[in-house]
C-alpha cells in the first residue's frame, strides 16, 4: 500500500513576484527564486518556491502554451483557499492589517473550538487563518 505525504501547492500567477511578495510580507514566507531548467515543462521560465509553516508553495508564471483564464470569484468549487493555523488570531490579524492585508471574512467563531478569518491576496487568492480554542 502506498503512503502519501504532502509535498506542495502549486499556484499559477500573472505576476509571480507580486504573489511571492504577498506571502513573504504577510506570512513571513522564505522565498527562493530560480528558472525552470532545459528539459522541464517550462524551460527558461521563472520558478518561485515558498516555505511557509514548513510547507512548500510553488508559484509559476502564465502557462507557456495554453491560454490562461481569470481566477473565479470566491467561493468556488475546486481548491478554494490555503489555510494556516495561528496561536492568537486577533494578534495575527492586527499584525497583518499593519502590513496592509485585506481581511475578507472575520474574525468569527465557526464553532466552539474554531476561531477564523480569511485574508484576500493578489489575483483572488484567499488565505484562511485558524485558531483552535478549547470549548468551555
Amino acid at each position: 500500500m502506498s503512503i502519501f505525504q504532502f509535498d506542495h501547492i502549486h499556484l499559477r500567477s500573472a505576476d509571480p513576484d507580486a504573489m511571492a511578495r504577498f506571502f513573504e510580507t504577510m506570512f513571513d514566507a522564505e522565498v527562493t527564486r530560480g528558472i525552470y531548467p532545459p528539459g522541464t515543462l517550462y524551460p527558461g521560465q521563472e520558478r518561485i518556491m515558498l516555505r511557509v509553516g514548513g510547507q512548500k508553495i510553488l508559484i509559476a508564471p502564465t502557462h507557456p502554451h495554453d491560454r490562461m483564464t481569470p481566477a473565479p470569484a470566491f467561493p468556488y468549487y475546486g481548491l478554494e483557499h490555503i489555510g494556516f493555523t495561528v496561536a492568537d488570531l486577533d494578534a495575527a490579524i492586527a499584525g497583518l492589517r499593519d502590513k496592509g492585508a485585506a481581511v475578507a471574512v472575520g474574525p468569527l467563531t465557526r464553532d466552539a473550538g474554531t476561531y477564523l478569518a480569511f485574508i484576500r491576496g493578489p489575483e483572488g487568492i484567499m488565505v484562511e487563518l485558524v485558531q483552535q480554542r478549547r470549548p468551555g
